[in-house]
């Protein structure tokens, strides 16, 4: 019973941005990947909430198993098309759980603050690059049929580079500008190839992995 609270506190946070994502269909119909980044962005936070309620790993495992179940099924048979709303072949929504589940099942127990990294650089890092790339005119490129943009390429490289210096700060105590540079432009190089949506398991995986050599002084 004492998981129960921190459980209702996951629930309502993504119930909450659920909502928003299904609000904003509404109100912008013709913004076809809107909801969709809505909840990319918004279940990041999950993670680190999760860290902060200290729900062990016996619970998150199979939370994030089932979670990653769900979205196959959803990605298949469309229960919330909210997830889904892209009119493009893409994987990324199971990319994205796949990769929180492998990160909590390798990381969780022993370091957390890994996922919590590798999760919010995807979430926050990619969702806004997503948004602000389609709504700001930039030069433009393709790799794989897939179009970026050098407004959503720099917002990439800004919020991560952010993202990870605010984090090291905060968990470690420390920072090293060139690891922190040198790991900014492998995640920008791995947000390029995105063809499938697979830099939803690249680019948290890398930095998961990147976390420890970040980490020492």
């Amino acid at each position: 019973m004492q998981y129960v609270y921190p459980l209702c506190v996951i629930g309502i946070w993504i119930t909450i941005v659920v909502c928003i994502a299904q609000i904003s269909k509404i109100f912008w119909p013709n913004q076809n990947e809107l909801s969709r980044k809505i909840v990319h962005i918004g279940t990041g936070p999950v993670v680190p909430l999760a860290w902060w309620l200290a729900i062990p790993y016996f619970i998150v495992i199979p939370a994030a198993s089932l979670i990653s179940l769900a979205l196959l099924a959803n990605f298949r048979w469309r229960f919330l098309p909210v997830f889904e709303a892209v009119h493009r072949q893409s994987f990324g929504t199971i990319a994205y759980g796949l990769s929180i589940t492998c990160l909590c099942i390798i990381f969780w127990e022993n370091s957390p603050e890994a996922v919590t990294a590798g999760v919010l650089t995807m979430s926050l890092g990619d969702g806004l690059a997503g948004l602000i790339g389609k709504n700001i005119q930039s030069n433009s490129w393709m790799i794989w049929g897939q179009k970026k943009s050098f407004a959503g390429t720099l917002t990439m490289g800004i919020v991560t580079l952010g993202l990870l210096t605010i984090l090291s700060i905060l968990i470690n105590g420390h920072f090293h500008p060139i690891k922190i540079i040198i790991t900014t432009l492998i995640v920008v190089a791995l947000e390029q190839l995105s063809k499938w949506g697979i830099d939803n398991l690249t680019v948290p995986i890398s930095v998961a992995l990147f976390w420890g050599w970040l980490a020492t002084a």
